[in-house]
């Protein structure tokens, strides 16, 4: 019988039988992922492994997916499901995300690692919904139990597909028996060991070649002269630096081990390097003794050993020697563009960068919060000044300056008029003198933040990485500089590798990720890394202030307020508004709008 509607008087068609509805199929490429070891991290630590996995789905794989046209076909905790259109899309998403993860979990360092097994396969699978099912997807599951961690695991049809198209070589991993699968299947694997040679500085990878230099030991007899050797070790860190072939561990991460008899395997596992330097220096009038030996990380074993005795004027020579005689160790093609990078040293007067070391010495107790902030302030300006009477033309002290003056207007070190219009004076004659300088750049950097000039800031921040692609400092300003711009998720890569290459920064990473996510509305992952960081520096206001806002948003009012409660316990005299004034952050709404949601300040 035909059925009618009763407003529209037309026949309504009748369902056919259930036989009769056609199956759809297409033919897809299915990407499976799961975390190795999920059952063992979730019983140690079942809220921070949850944390963790909150924060990487939100940070590296969903946007990985997007990236390469995927579809998240559904995720479970530990794993994850996703088809993609094209087999070449589905390997080099799969590259991209074990990529990220190798510096998520250098973020992550003295944490439980989280780690993937992936497997790839194209086949016709089966729609019902949102949700895929068939042998295409079965082999995919089978393959990723049966992946490396970290790696990659491919059937033999996906690897006839991206042979020579992505960036990576698989290795034939043979054949292999899998549940429920009746035909033994071959499979190519990849182990995670190297990323694609074209992928940018700003993303994770590791080059061939990667060394820590260690903070020289001062044999002077003279605690005076500790400036000295600090700034040979620095020098040869920056001079290194400037070789994209090489991966460069910075200053701040370098000098941690400064005064400790620390094993050199040991420092290679924490700084993940395959080779470190370390060495000795001695002044004694006009002469220095300089001893050096490069040390395989991983065996402990002498690469290459050197003594250099020589006068003080010959001390630029003999810095470029000893970076020359490293890299031949290496082993490390320099680019034509590179080899006159190593000995721009800015000046050739021995006593003008004697005073620059010292300033920057300086400078170093003003970052750390000197109680003697004045003091400090003015001998650091002293000594470059002098250095600039002895050489005008000499970029790095210039840069020094401006940077002196940075502190001043943000700490108020002495009553001075114009601290910040000092700064730009200063930075702007540091570029202008030093076209080649990584130092003065960032200084350029720095003084363009606290001016509220975003642009010049990205400008200078991509003109130091160009000199010097291993400068973790501007790495993080350049991560600021896109939170500043309203691009807070474009923020992380710069910021994973500014850890990569300076694993003592990640206190301070911390808070800025924090604040990558609580602009871009993840407040559960803002509110993560805020406590992480609170965790690592305990009498933090700031972040604390940060945490609360996220807890706003989160529905969290007693917390939020609890937390106001400590950060007022720990600064009585803390003003939101005024320190986002001296920070000159302006893209604040959403910040805002959190602590007012918790009713603060109160």
């Amino acid at each position: 019988r035909v059925r009618y509607n009763s407003r529209l008087q037309t026949p309504r068609k009748p369902k056919p039988p259930m036989a009769e509805i056609r199956t759809q199929r297409r033919l897809a490429a299915i990407l499976a992922a799961d975390v190795g070891g999920y059952s063992r991290l979730m019983e140690s630590d079942e809220a921070g492994t949850l944390a963790a996995l909150r924060e990487i789905w939100a940070m590296h794989f969903n946007p990985a997916v997007a990236e390469h046209q995927g579809r998240v076909v559904k995720t479970t905790g530990d794993g994850a499901l996703v088809e993609f259109a094209s087999a070449v899309d589905a390997v080099e998403c799969a590259i991209a995300i074990q990529g990220a993860m190798a510096s998520h979990n250098a973020l992550r360092a003295g944490q439980a690692r989280i780690e993937f097994r992936i497997g790839i396969n194209l086949g016709d699978i089966v729609i019902e919904g949102d949700d895929i099912f068939g042998d295409g997807v079965n082999v995919a599951a089978r393959l990723e139990a049966q992946a490396p961690l970290n790696g990659i695991l491919l059937s033999d049809v996906v690897h006839g597909q991206i042979k020579g198209k992505v960036g990576a070589d698989f290795t034939d991993a043979g054949d292999f028996a899998l549940k429920n699968i009746a035909v033994p299947l071959r499979a190519w694997r990849w182990t995670g060991t190297a990323l694609p040679a074209a992928a940018p500085a700003t993303k994770a990878g590791k080059p061939s070649a990667s060394i820590a230099v260690l903070p020289f030991t001062n044999m002077s007899g003279d605690p005076e002269q500790e400036y000295f050797s600090d700034g040979i070790t620095e020098d040869i860190i920056t001079d290194l630096s400037k070789i994209s072939g090489l991966m460069v561990i910075a200053r701040n991460s370098s000098f941690a081990y400064k005064g400790k008899n620390a094993d050199i395997r040991t420092v290679g596992r924490e700084l993940g390097v395959a080779s470190v330097l370390e060495g000795s220096v001695r002044r004694a009038g006009n002469r220095v003794r300089i001893t050096a030996q490069l040390i395989d990380a991983s065996t402990g074993s002498h690469l290459w050993a050197e003594r250099y005795d020589r006068d003080l004027t010959d001390i630029f020579a003999l810095q470029d020697e000893v970076t020359q005689q490293i890299v031949e160790a290496l082993k490390i093609r320099l680019r034509p563009a590179e080899k006159p990078l190593l000995s721009e040293g800015g000046t050739s007067n021995i006593e003008a960068h004697d005073f620059f070391l010292r300033g920057r010495a300086l400078l170093r107790d003003l970052q750390n919060s000197t109680k003697d902030g004045a003091g400090v302030f003015d001998r650091a300006v002293a000594a470059f000044s002098r250095a600039i009477e002895l050489d005008p033309a000499y970029a790095k002290p210039h840069a020094g300056l401006a940077l002196a003056y940075n502190y001043q207007h943000q700490n108020h070190y002495r009553t001075l008029s114009d601290p910040l219009g000092l700064a730009v004076h200063f930075s702007a004659r540091a570029v202008d003198l030093g076209p080649g300088d990584t130092f003065a750049y960032y200084a350029a950097a720095v003084v363009s933040a606290m001016s509220g000039d975003v642009a010049g800031m990205i400008s200078a921040c991509e003109k130091a990485l160009a000199i010097d692609p291993n400068f973790a400092p501007a790495l993080e300003s350049r991560g600021v500089s896109e939170i500043r711009s309203g691009n807070p998720l474009a923020a992380i890569p710069y910021f994973e590798r500014a850890v990569r290459l300076d694993p003592a920064s990640r206190q301070q990473i911390l808070h800025f990720l924090g604040v990558t996510h609580l602009l871009a509305g993840n407040d559960a992952i803002a509110a993560d890394f805020f406590r992480e960081r609170i965790a690592h520096v305990p009498n933090t206001d700031f972040s604390r202030a940060f945490l609360a806002s996220a807890l706003g948003h989160l529905g969290e009012i007693d917390e939020a307020r609890r937390i106001w409660r400590e950060l007022k316990a720990i600064n009585p005299r803390y003003s939101f508004e005024q320190h986002l004034g001296r920070l000159n952050f302006r893209n604040t709404a959403r910040i805002r709008e959190g602590l007012a949601k918790a009713g603060l300040p109160e």
